[in-house]
């Protein structure tokens, strides 16, 4: 069974078609635990939504897949990295991440606002207030919702 994801990205920082570029990427650097634990649940030949973040406009721009699942975030013991966590040892990793494939740039970007349009905030959690999850869960009726505006 394929599971269904949104993973956010400012697109300054890394994205679609940074993706694209490199082929596959490990998704480091989330540190909240709800979005870990999201990353933890996926599985190889799941499917993501990239959504780049705080852009203009922010919106739903591709799709990945997931090709390895429980990988070690490396930054997490990087003392120079943002994401350095020195609660974190090799024994005892906090923060787990996963190994994600480019598989498609939408033609068009699926703005939040058509995003709002489309969906309610419970069909769609990134569309809740206040909602900051880099990681969230995707129902499949409205992954194929949003595969079938991409291709519109």
């Amino acid at each position: 069974m394929i599971n269904y994801w949104l993973m956010k990205s400012e697109p300054k920082a890394f994205s679609i078609t940074d993706l694209q570029k490199q082929g596959f990427t490990v998704w480091d650097g989330v540190r909240n635990y709800q979005a870990r634990n999201f990353l933890r649940q996926m599985q190889p030949g799941d499917l993501a939504f990239f959504y780049h973040s705080n852009a203009a406009p922010s919106g739903i721009v591709g799709l990945m897949s997931v090709v390895e699942s429980n990988v070690e975030d490396h930054t997490q013991f990087d003392p120079n990295s943002p994401y350095y966590d020195p609660k974190s040892s090799k024994v005892s990793s906090r923060w787990q991440t996963v190994i994600v494939q480019f598989v498609e740039a939408f033609p068009n970007i699926i703005s939040l606002e058509r995003l709002k349009q489309e969906f309610s905030d419970r069909e769609l959690s990134v569309l809740k207030k206040g909602n900051m999850l880099s990681v969230m869960p995707v129902s499949e009726e409205v992954a194929d919702k949003i595969i079938a505006i991409a291709d519109s």
